[in-house]
């Protein structure tokens, strides 16, 4: 089987960090994205968030977790980190963040934020919980993946998630393994214009 790769990142562009906020951090090549997700969540507009290139994440393009030194101590006082894998095992073709839009990576960011808000709601205690349950559960993995996107839905990020499944669904180089894990743990489009609906 051909191992299938998406890169993020090209060698050329800047892995500068800049500083978008007091508290907010991320890639300068990747700087308007993460402004533009940012906005979409006031309530973390004072909730220490570093998005920053790792050089691979397994099954995942993006990836929010909870600073481990941080876990027990108040919500107010957590950092959060958003990796974003320079490597991707996804399709055949090499692709780079030249050729993914600008609205996919916002919408893969406001997904990751979604996550960063439920982290918001849990003590120390239960985000280690959730920890384990995201390893071994499947069934957890999909109650997870579904409210990181309606979290983003909520505030007002459809377009993007939906630009999110239509680029990966709709892509004929992507392989079906990959959309079918896709199916089985998000929101689907039909139902992310549902949650659309009644949120009117």
């Amino acid at each position: 089987m051909n191992i299938i790769i998406l890169s993020l990142v090209l060698q050329s562009q800047s892995m500068a960090t800049v500083k978008i906020s007091d508290y907010h951090t991320a890639p300068k090549s990747l700087e308007e994205e993460a402004r533009v997700a940012l906005s979409h969540y006031p309530q973390l507009a004072d909730v220490v968030i570093d998005i920053r290139f790792k050089s691979d994440i397994k099954k995942s393009t993006m990836q929010a977790q909870p600073v481990f030194a941080d876990l027990f101590k108040s919500k107010q006082q957590r950092r959060y980190v958003i990796f974003i894998s320079k490597k991707v095992k996804i399709t055949d073709s090499e692709f780079s963040t030249k050729y993914i839009p600008s609205n996919v990576i916002i919408g893969w960011l406001g997904h990751e934020l979604g996550h960063i808000c439920d982290y918001q709601t849990k003590s120390g205690f239960g985000l280690v919980f959730f920890g384990l349950k995201y390893l071994f559960s499947k069934a957890f993995i999909k109650d997870a993946e579904r409210a990181a996107d309606t979290y983003a839905i909520r505030y007002g990020m459809y377009e993007y998630i939906l630009a999110t499944k239509h680029f990966i669904l709709d892509h004929a180089d992507i392989p079906e393994s990959y959309k079918n894990r896709i199916r089985a743990y998000y929101l689907s489009p039909e139902e992310i214009m549902i949650l659309v609906d009644e949120l009117k």
